[in-house]
């Protein structure tokens, strides 16, 4: 029998999944931060006397966020490696002193998953089945160097087969072992950085499931991207973006660019080795409203990018069940206190909804779909909540055909399973 591994590498988090026979389990990770069955994309590097001069303490997901933390001047983080893959600019990053290729990442956290996973992985897989997104994230992306570089960080693990199959054809899989009849699935999965769609035929022929694709779309914006558009809307404004200086008898506004690192919460830690926020600080004493800036000084000094962006996260879910709900973040003061509501936050994300529809669009539009020919539509990824993203579909679908669930396990599940099918090549999407 086929030994199949899924692997739903994400850009937020990754999960490991294994079937049998008609069911899956997904594999559990101990680390020094607890138990879990998924893991976040994240890596830690750290020195460590007791390994020798050259080696580094490395750890994943929650545990790599926690070296981070306790260790934040001397502890190298990464997270959302997998944005990198299709990058052609990203030829590898620094860590104390030795340069990491995005293939040595990958098989870096794989690596901490199968260490993590102990006897979960104790058996011989016979082929290892990856997901891939439509469209991967990046202004200019190349698929076919993102699957080279999956290939390579793969290779070292001696899977005799390794298969890619689409992230929203896996969900789309691990929907329909629930359908009790033939059915057009259109699956739309929300991941961190990107948005993806499917539309699969599902027939029962000779007691067997098959799927015809028809057709896929993407785009690289996702649930990071409104993250973002809370913190520059909300958190920016208090610590002096838009805020003027004095430069000799000019008044300039303090560069942008210092509130770009808000896109990922690891970026703040690495500011604060930078010349930027040196610069940063001179312009305190030139500011208009310098408590605004120093607010942003001590942010940065004190290590506060993940406990703020926990608090993003909370107003983000919260606006998903309250049309209003207030933002309050102990390290700026009352100062932070606001009601954020959830018309101003669909405002700041409406360039972000536009391209999520485009995207739709292009699926419909490319194979000839009319909306009322789908027998059932699939929405899955922790996005798939904000009510302003699941009304792309509600304008276009009748609600009893609209179903959600396995935000985190679907893609892995959905893997594994086609993992155990004898025609899988049916199923890749090996080529760019």
């Amino acid at each position: 029998m086929v030994k199949a591994l899924g692997f739903d590498f994400g850009t937020t988090n990754s999960v490991l999944a294994v079937a049998a026979g008609d069911t899956t389990h997904s594999m559990h990770f101990d680390s020094l931060a607890g138990s879990t069955d998924a893991m976040r994309t994240a890596l830690s590097f750290m020195k460590d006397a007791k390994l020798g001069a050259q080696a580094l303490k490395v750890e994943a997901g929650q545990a790599a966020i926690r070296a981070f933390i306790d260790n934040p001047g001397d502890c190298r983080f990464l997270q959302s490696i997998k944005t990198f893959a299709a990058s052609p600019l990203f030829q590898g990053t620094q860590v104390f002193a030795k340069r990491h290729s995005f293939e040595d990442l990958m098989r870096v956290f794989l690596t901490k998953l199968r260490d993590y996973a102990g006897d979960g992985w104790a058996d011989q897989y016979s082929r290892i089945v990856v997901g891939r997104p439509v469209h991967f994230a990046g202004s200019s992306p190349d698929p076919t160097l993102a699957l080279e570089r999956y290939g390579a960080a793969l290779s070292e693990f001696g899977f005799p087969e390794v298969h890619y199959v689409y992230e929203p054809v896996a969900a789309a899989f691990y929907f329909a072992q629930n359908l009790k009849q033939d059915a057009t699935v259109l699956v739309a999965d929300f991941g961190g950085g990107t948005t993806d769609y499917s539309l699969i035929r599902f027939e029962t022929k000779a007691g067997r499931l098959t799927a015809t694709p028809i057709g896929h779309s993407g785009v690289g914006i996702a649930g990071d991207h409104f993250d973002f558009r809370i913190i520059d809307n909300v958190v920016s404004p208090l610590i002096g973006k838009g805020s003027l200086f004095k430069s000799f008898d000019k008044l300039l506004e303090v560069p942008s660019n210092y509130y770009a690192n808000f896109g990922r919460w690891n970026q703040l830690s690495i500011f604060k080795t930078l010349k930027d926020f040196t610069d940063l600080k001179k312009l305190v004493r030139q500011s208009l409203e310098p408590e605004k800036l120093e607010a942003f000084v001590d942010l940065i000094e004190h290590d506060e990018g993940y406990p703020l962006y926990n608090a993003i996260s909370a107003t983000k879910m919260q606006l998903s069940k309250e049309d209003e709900t207030e933002f309050y973040f102990a390290p700026l003061g009352e100062m932070s206190r606001r009601t954020v509501r959830r018309s101003d936050f669909e405002g700041w994300i409406a360039p972000e909804l536009a391209r999520i529809e485009g995207a739709l669009d292009d699926v419909l539009q490319s194979t000839a779909t009319a909306p009322e020919t789908i027998d059932k539509v699939f929405l899955t990824g922790g996005t798939s909540f904000v009510p302003a993203v699941r009304g792309i579909f509600e304008r276009r679908f009748d609600a009893d055909r609209i179903e959600s669930g396995g935000e985190l396990l679907s893609i892995a599940h959905g893997l594994a399973l086609i993992g155990e099918h004898e025609d899988i090549a049916h199923w890749t999407a090996n080529a760019a």
